[in-house]
């Protein structure tokens, strides 16, 4: 009975929590990326400047600062087009699906990580993220719901008070 009660208590926090398995970066693994970049710029070859402005993307969607997101999310639309081979459009799409998750744009991210899962249907990070996402749209129906219902309890209360002053 316990532990059925720490579960329902766990399941609570992790709903009014957001509890996703998407990682985050902090500000020092961006920095090292944009060093990277820099120094990749300075004479590397096009795959490793390639590969260096990948991991700066995935550190900046990763990353807990909006304006650290959308940077990232700018910086894979504008690279998306220059994908060499399916693998790496469909880490691009992924990553962006990440950062519209980040965001908050969850019908954005659902879509492009459909499109991952369309390309790789056995993906696990796909698959993860899908999970997340299905769980926020879901949570937010249902605070969006509970707000709606609120109101109109308000409302009716109010309509009710007054009709009882009247008589």
């Amino acid at each position: 009975m316990e532990a059925k009660i720490g579960q329902f208590l766990e399941s609570i926090g992790t709903f009014f929590g957001g509890g996703d398995q998407i990682l985050w970066c902090d500000r020092d693994v961006i920095a090292g990326c944009e060093r990277e970049v820099a120094d990749a710029a300075k004479g590397s070859s096009e795959e490793q400047k390639s590969e260096s402005i990948m991991r700066l993307s995935w550190a900046l969607v990763h990353s807990r600062q909006a304006e650290d997101v959308q940077r990232g999310i700018a910086m894979l639309e504008a690279s998306l087009a220059n994908s060499s081979s399916p693998l790496q459009q469909r880490e691009k799409i992924y990553l962006l699906a990440v950062g519209y998750y980040r965001t908050g744009e969850f019908s954005r991210s659902r879509q492009l990580v459909g499109q991952c899962l369309e390309i790789a249907p056995d993906w696990r990070q796909a698959l993860v993220l899908k999970k997340a996402v299905e769980e926020r749209i879901a949570k937010d129906g249902v605070i969006g719901i509970g707000i709606t219902a609120t109101a109109l309890g308000l409302i009716a209360g109010g309509i009710a008070a007054a009709l009882t002053r009247r008589h």
